[in-house]
């Protein structure tokens, strides 16, 4: 039986955490604090659990340089339950909401008419974006949500290119616009985006690339992200969401407005107001959770020094050093290995290729060499097939350097 230590695993998620934090978690799932109570035991609402809070959120606001103000200016941090499926939903609940209190605000009558204007843009770049804009389209209507581009009109009916800005179709009018909706990352199709898009209301889903570099925290109005592939367990979604389009900087539109204009009002556990008003403990928090992610993000502070700015940027260069790393074999054997993205956007979390064209008794043949070294979890997704290596941040530099040498040593064979 191989020790923890002899296998590298690269799935998409659940995905690898630290070894160092496991230990640790070990030990606290059992006695918290010699309190003699498990980490899993203690009360949601008790000064242990917030002092747990507290520290993740300041971890993040560190490292993300996050604006810390009750204006306008400044920013909350949620911890919210549903994976970033839920927040496809809260999104457009949320920003529904606000767009049309806004427009109540301004307009006592008319109001059916003003709302016919009611557009969300979504940038489709993959599986999980395209599925994103069809629960907004399922939530408000198709009507009312823009397809800024879609990748699969410019690649052959699939995933794997973003569109150039001028073929974007972007609603015009900027007092239409709800939100702008892109996918920072797509797991599925190993497609990143470079740098954010421009948009009104800015929302980026960053679940799979989440603390993997810095980010222009101002520039958006969310972002989201389940912790279970660069920060924690399965079980919480963070989000970074701006007060500007919180109350009492904005104003949301009435349940009973909602329901008079056919929108949608969403529960109340996907209510962003309503968690920043609780501090995320307006229902039973998973805790244990939230200390795994504090405990990640600690380790990504102590090895970036504080006079460092950003932060990020020592976990940037090495998410970029592995990621070149395996890029670079798979292009020098490019006759066996097939990277489906545009190189252009290729992403750094999830390198997504085919082995011989495709051919299913060589990519088999890929896997069990694979497992063979202890090398796992590199088959593509159910959707895709081919191979996926998920390089997340836990994913150390020399699993990547194992990999790199498995991938030499099998394109010899072809």
């Amino acid at each position: 039986m191989p020790q923890r230590s002899e296998v590298h695993y690269f799935g998409a998620g659940p995905a690898p955490l630290p070894t160092p934090v496991l230990e640790e978690a070990s030990k606290v799932l059992l006695n918290y604090n010699d309190s003699g109570i498990g980490l899993t035991e203690i009360s949601h609402r008790s000064p242990e659990a917030n002092a747990i809070l507290a520290h993740t959120q300041s971890g993040l606001q560190r490292l993300l340089d996050i604006p810390e103000s009750d204006g306008p200016d400044g920013y909350q941090i949620l911890f919210l339950q549903g994976g970033g499926s839920g927040e496809f939903s809260a999104v457009v609940y949320h920003m529904v909401a606000i767009w049309l209190g806004g427009v109540a605000k301004k307009k006592q009558q008319g109001l059916d008419q003003e709302a016919a204007r009611l557009r969300l843009d979504y940038f489709v770049t993959g599986s999980w974006s395209l599925k994103a804009s069809q629960e907004a389209a399922r939530l408000v209507g198709s009507e009312h949500v823009n397809i800024v581009t879609d990748a699969r009109k410019y690649h052959d009916g699939k995933f794997g290119v973003i569109p150039s800005q001028d073929s974007w179709t972007q609603t015009k009018s900027k007092d239409d616009i709800a939100l702008t909706y892109y996918c920072d990352n797509e797991t599925v199709d190993g497609v990143e985006f470079p740098c954010a898009p421009e948009g009104q209301n800015l929302i980026a889903d960053m679940s799979s690339n989440f603390l993997s570099r810095p980010v222009d925290i101002r520039k958006h109005a969310v972002i989201f992200g389940g912790a279970q592939k660069n920060v924690g367990t399965t079980g919480i979604t963070i989000a970074i969401v701006s007060n500007r389009i919180l109350p009492p900087h904005a104003e949301m539109a009435d349940p009973a407005l909602l329901r008079k204009m056919g929108l949608p009002i969403g529960p109340v556990v996907l209510n962003w107001p309503t968690i920043a008003k609780n501090n995320s403990l307006y229902n039973t928090l998973p805790i244990f959770d939230v200390w795994i992610a504090g405990q990640v993000m600690q380790r990504l502070l102590d090895q970036s020094p504080a006079d460092k700015s950003p932060r990020m940027a020592t976990q940037e260069a090495e998410s970029n050093r592995k990621a070149d790393l395996l890029y670079s074999v798979l292009d020098a054997h490019s006759t066996v290995y097939n990277v489906v993205p545009d190189k252009s956007v290729r992403s750094r979390m999830n390198l997504c290729f085919r082995v011989n064209g495709g051919n299913a008794e060589a990519e088999k043949a890929f896997l069990k060499g694979a497992e063979s070294r202890n090398l796992m979890g590199l088959k593509g997704h159910r959707s895709v097939g081919g191979i996926r290596i998920s390089n997340y941040n836990a994913v150390p530099v020399e699993a990547a350097e194992k990999l790199a040498s498995y991938l030499e040593d099998f394109a010899k064979t072809q």
